[in-house]
């Protein structure tokens, strides 16, 4: 018995798999070097860390109110702070799929039949983002 070749990747295939792995890739790095960055000290955090064993009991509402912790995509503003800067590698890995879809779609136009799947690829990147928005949310 010989050795399987493996299939041809196709070029959707081979660029969706591309564009994924670099934002994952990059996702990593961005929390690797965030999570250094916060146990470090190189960057003070929001909530001292002495302060985090009495608080970890709390309701999240009331988490938030105590230690002034902003909600949904205000985090932002505290991105300067070493516990708060983790999130830039959080939301690059959890829009890191985003890109290869929309990626895709030229693509696929290119194709004799491929507008109803550059259709799916643009009505799943409009899921994604009003997903990420939080518009669609139904409560905590």
């Amino acid at each position: 018995m010989g050795v399987k070749e493996p299939l041809p990747q196709l070029a959707d295939a081979q660029r969706y798999a591309l564009l994924l792995g670099w934002g994952t890739r990059v996702g990593l790095v961005l929390l690797v070097l965030s999570f250094t960055a916060y146990v470090t000290g190189w960057l003070t955090p929001h909530v001292p860390l002495e302060r985090l064993p009495s608080l970890w009991g709390l309701p999240v509402d009331t988490y938030h109110e105590v230690t002034r912790t902003p909600e949904v995509f205000d985090w932002m503003a505290l991105i300067r702070h070493g516990d708060r800067i983790n999130m830039i590698g959080i939301a690059v890995l959890a829009g890191c799929s985003l890109p290869p879809l929309l990626a895709l779609i030229p693509l696929f136009l290119k194709q004799r039949n491929g507008i109803i799947y550059a259709v799916i690829c643009g009505l799943e990147a409009v899921v994604l983002l009003l997903a990420a928005s939080g518009l669609l949310s139904a409560g905590h």
